[in-house]
């Protein structure tokens, strides 16, 4: 199957659904902490564009898989690549049905610490998208795609380096998923403890956690007087 470029259309909406949000449905609805769940494409995109790795779920011979991998989000479609020979991606290749998968992504933004060891917990922002992936084989489509994950990472890349030549490409599949089925989750804030536990001489809080970037590291073989991109400096 040829997948067509994405758009940023939106999805169809319900009577009760913001135009801007994804439909919620039986499966995107957590069934514990329903307050928690965004279904706004502007925390979904936020989410998963500040995010390098997420995990691709599916079945294998009657066994659940689940892969991490880069990913890269182009309008309402969600790219990922691989080996030609990797199994679900030749999987994704077949025009019908393509590959159920479920794709997931999460941030963790603290460690949340209660008085009780029941009520520890995570601050955290998840992405969760159902749906059949595709692998892409239009050429110009498969070339976006790649830069799409090469600027994923860091935003600028694509364009200060070497394209995929016609063997690179030939060894790289590409699949595409649509963001049509797609949920977010959030907590944020302190522990929640019992009334009778706030008492206990015991610490409670939350420790921040966030990804720090280092001084780029040369290449040993980086040609003399090649400097640092200003785009590194933008981490």
């Amino acid at each position: 199957m040829t997948a067509t470029p994405a758009t940023e259309a939106p999805a169809s909406s319900g009577p009760n659904t913001p135009p801007d949000a994804y439909e919620p449905t039986d499966r995107t609805v957590p069934t514990r902490s329903r307050d928690r769940a965004r279904y706004d494409r502007e925390t979904v995109h936020s989410i998963l564009d500040q995010a390098y790795i997420c995990h691709l779920g599916f079945v294998r011979d009657g066994a659940p898989v689940v892969l991490p991998t880069l990913f890269g989000r182009v309008g309402e479609a969600l790219y990922l690549h691989g080996s030609t020979g990797s199994r679900p991606l030749r999987a994704a290749g077949k025009a019908d049905p393509g590959l159920p998968v479920c794709v997931t992504v999460t941030h963790v933004d603290g460690l949340v610490l209660a008085r009780s060891a029941f009520h520890h917990s995570l601050n955290y922002r998840s992405v969760v998208v159902h749906g059949t992936a595709y692998q892409v084989t239009d050429e110009e489509e498969c070339r976006m795609a790649l830069d799409a994950l090469v600027d994923h990472v860091v935003p600028g890349r694509s364009a200060d380096s070497r394209p995929a030549n016609a063997k690179e490409l030939a060894a790289t599949a590409v699949i595409r998923l649509d963001l049509t089925e797609v949920s977010a989750k959030i907590r944020t804030g302190g522990p929640n403890d019992d009334a009778e536990d706030m008492g206990l001489p015991y610490w409670a809080g939350v420790v921040p956690v966030a990804p720090a970037y280092g001084t780029p590291v040369p290449a040993a073989d980086l040609a003399p007087g090649t400097a640092a991109p200003d785009y590194l400096a933008a981490l």
